[in-house]
């Protein structure tokens, strides 16, 4: 029998729209059997006052209870006074364990060495430090660190390698950032932390946006059709702006290297990760 190419439909990608309440369902489904499958009862997250811990610690609570769920604010000295409210505002609504942990001192004993480091060294020097307080205060709880990190910017590399990507689990991966909002209004995240202008918080008046060049709204839409296998020829001929398709497709082009675990040399048939899997390897 002759085997015919499979039909490609070209009308477009899938669309963005979510299913929240499935969507919802299936994050706290794969919590839950990731937990069990680690033989973890309770998680820990990191609230930042944003949107993104705030609907990984919906989900967490969610799945585990809010009496498993402990959420942790690690303010800088220059963090702003509404990020920490926001993330308060969290917790109170999760009605869930909660520390707050100062990292001024133990960022500012490091950067006094190194008077000349830029807003960037910085704030990867913040973004370090607390997966440093995350992960013990997880060895101190026996708590699962969960991840908060969207879609969009991992695909945009706006993220601190090591730092912002360790947590072992992260049921937001797979989510742009407008899927995000919609999820957080589904399970009632505060409407102040929802509208609020998306921001890493490092510096007064900064927004992702701002750094980016483009909205989410436009990026998650290029990113969309880019992921699908279009050119970004072809979204200009589709009506894209041609500066916002090259926008996306800069960043996403010069971000492979941190979605990716490190890199060895194989020097044997059993190279872990590279040729030796187990069957929990995968």
């Amino acid at each position: 029998m002759k085997h015919h190419p499979p039909i490609i439909d070209r009308a477009g990608p899938p669309p963005l729209a979510l299913d929240a309440e499935l969507a919802t369902e299936w994050l706290v489904a794969f919590l839950r059997a990731e937990f069990r499958r680690r033989k973890f009862t309770k998680g820990i997250v990191g609230m930042s006052g944003g949107v993104d811990s705030a609907v990984t610690g919906f989900l967490t609570a969610r799945a585990l209870g809010a009496e498993n769920t402990i959420a942790v604010r690690m303010p800088y000295r220059t963090s702003s006074a509404e990020s920490l409210e926001h993330a308060q505002l969290v917790i109170d609504a999760l009605g869930c364990e909660s520390r707050t942990i100062d990292i001024s001192a133990a960022v500012d004993g490091y950067l006094q060495n190194e008077p000349d480091a830029d807003p960037s060294r910085r704030g990867n020097v913040m973004a370090r430090m607390r997966m440093i307080v995350l992960f013990d205060l997880s060895a101190r709880y026996r708590a699962l660190p969960v991840g908060t990190g969207n879609k969009t910017e991992r695909l945009f590399g706006y993220f601190t390698w090591h730092a912002d990507d360790s947590p072992p689990i992260n049921p937001l991966g797979d989510l742009f950032k407008t899927q995000v909002w919609t999820l957080a209004r589904h399970l009632g995240v505060p409407e102040a932390i929802v509208a609020k202008p998306p921001s890493a918080d490092l510096i007064q008046g900064q927004t992702d946006e701002g750094d980016f060049g483009i909205s989410y709204q436009r990026a998650d839409e290029i990113l969309n059709w880019l992921l699908s296998g279009y050119q970004p020829a072809e979204l200009v001929e589709r009506g894209f702006d041609a500066a916002e398709v090259e926008v996306v497709r800069r960043r996403l082009a010069s971000t492979h290297w941190k979605r990716r675990l490190p890199t060895v040399a194989m020097l044997s048939p059993t190279a872990i990760g590279e040729s030796y899997l187990r069957p929990v390897d995968y």
